[in-house]
């Protein structure tokens, strides 16, 4: 299968900002889960902050290694290579997975991956599972199906699990819980694992979820990892952590079960060290994660299972402007850079996949419930250039905008205001004195004039001071004066 074929298938404290993950087929409201974030200021504060402190982090490792940009280039030429030749190397991962005497599983979507799972479980005699972070899983809306088959689900990433226990969706691929403050921790635990509601110590909160979790961990059942990595030579997989859950997950019990996306296969294990030395540089700003752990096949006594997972992959690499994102290694590096994501937090994009990424991801899913997503960029290129395999993602957000205007996916008042604007642009005389009036308005109408309902733009920003000249009349004039 050839990319861009057009191939189809396969105390008192400031309140938390909530961002419901919206269901169903409607719209995602970004702007107002947005501004409902924006309102809590002391998170929003933060959560732009340490985003950024992670961009800051990320850029010092990046001027350490001299041939960064040469290990960019060989990472995505190495994913582009993999993705043109994407059935062979898959096909070669299962036979020597199979070799290794891994069971191999294919799931066409995320119903099939949740059913497939819950199979092995049951032939198992399996009633619980304890699983470390997967952004697979979370596309799959694994844990709600699994509560609806009686499988009990633990998260063991303590990011996730403090995400698990108050009921929200991760709002970052990497940090799943960025945007809450230490106080929002100690709230969520005193709910739900009964710590003491006033003590917001990191270390305390930590140690009071380890001692609650793991009981649970040492009677579970079954074990899930998901993958960051799996080598199609060796039919291994490799997991990226800092805090070790996965090995938790895939050793504790003795039955292990990795959610795969079909995109993570690479060629080689030569190839795995290129995208070791970027991950956790470009995600946290660190030279390596703490454990990188690498599963050849079940331990003595113990069976394990990987789930190759399409659920629209193929389809997206079908699609000649965006099957490029498939080269994405979930390091969330555009996310921490980008300027609207850290002062929106993830849970306002209503999806899976928030940030510049999302967008351009989230519509491949759901062209109409993610179609405000792509407009919610300035297009100012960050993304792209922090990319750890190069993906043209500020091009791809505006290709997803052409897209959906095409495909009558924008609401009635954009497209009418759009064509206005269009309208306007394209007659010269008609422009310049549409400034003038605007510039008499700036100076002489009422700022309740000026900012009401229909002014999108001042419900969060000062409207520009009017200047003395344009640039068309400035020119003209001095060009009358030579």
């Amino acid at each position: 299968m050839k990319p861009g074929s057009g191939a189809k298938g396969a105390g008192t404290r400031e309140p938390q900002p909530r961002g419901a993950v919206v269901r169903g087929n409607r719209p995602v409201d970004l702007a107002k889960a947005a501004a409902d974030f924006v309102a809590a200021k002391q998170h929003a504060t933060m959560h732009d902050e340490r985003l950024w402190g992670l961009r800051q982090k990320r850029d010092h490792e990046m001027h350490g290694i001299e041939e960064w940009e040469e290990l960019r280039e060989l990472a995505s030429a190495i994913k582009e290579h993999t993705l043109t030749r994407l059935d062979d190397y898959l096909l070669e991962f299962e036979s020597k997975a199979k070799t290794n005497g891994i069971h191999v599983h294919w799931a066409t979507d995320a119903d099939e991956h949740n059913r497939i799972v819950h199979r092995i479980l049951s032939d198992h005699g399996a009633t619980s599972l304890i699983k470390s972070k997967s952004m697979l899983t979370e596309e799959c809306g694994f844990r709600p199906y699994m509560a609806s088959v009686g499988i009990d689900v633990l998260e063991t990433d303590l990011g996730e699990r403090i995400q698990q226990l108050d009921n929200e969706e991760p709002s970052h691929v990497v940090v799943p819980a960025v945007h809450k403050l230490k106080a929002d921790v100690a709230d969520v635990f005193a709910r739900t694992i009964g710590t003491d509601p006033h003590n917001s110590d990191a270390h305390y909160l930590a140690e009071a979820q380890r001692q609650s979790a793991r009981p649970l961990i040492l009677q579970a059942g079954a074990g899930m990892t998901g993958a960051n990595f799996a080598v199609a030579e060796t039919g291994t997989f490799v997991v990226c952590t800092n805090e070790g859950n996965a090995d938790l997950s895939a050793n504790v019990p003795d039955l292990h079960i990795a959610s795969i996306g079909i995109e993570k296969v690479i060629p080689r294990m030569e190839d795995l060290a290129v995208f070791i030395r970027l991950l956790s540089r470009s995600a946290l700003g660190t030279p390596i994660t703490q454990y990188t752990s690498h599963f050849r096949g079940p331990r003595a006594g113990g069976e394990m299972h990987v789930i190759l997972v399409d659920n629209g992959r193929s389809a997206r690499l079908g699609m000649a402007e965006f099957w490029t994102s498939l080269k994405c290694i979930k390091c969330g590096a555009c996310m921490n850079t980008c300027p609207v994501y850290r002062r929106s937090g993830g849970l306002s994009y209503g999806a899976t996949y928030a940030g510049p990424i999302g967008l351009i991801v989230d519509p491949t899913f759901n062209a109409r419930k993610f179609s405000n997503l792509p407009f919610a960029s300035t297009l100012n290129g960050s993304c792209t250039n922090v990319c750890p395999v190069k993906i043209n993602i500020h091009e791809q957000i505006y290709a997803w905008r052409r897209q959906l205007v095409a495909k009558n996916e924008v609401p009635l008042a954009k497209r009418a205001a759009m064509r206005l604007t269009g309208q306007l642009l394209a007659r010269p005389a008609a422009y310049r004195c549409a400034l003038k009036v605007v510039k008499v308005a700036l100076k002489h109408l009422p700022r309740f004039v000026l900012y009401n309902g229909l002014n999108s733009w001042g419900k969060h920003r000062e409207l520009p001071r009017a200047t003395e000249h344009t640039f068309h009349s400035w020119y003209a004039q001095n060009r009358e004066r030579k």
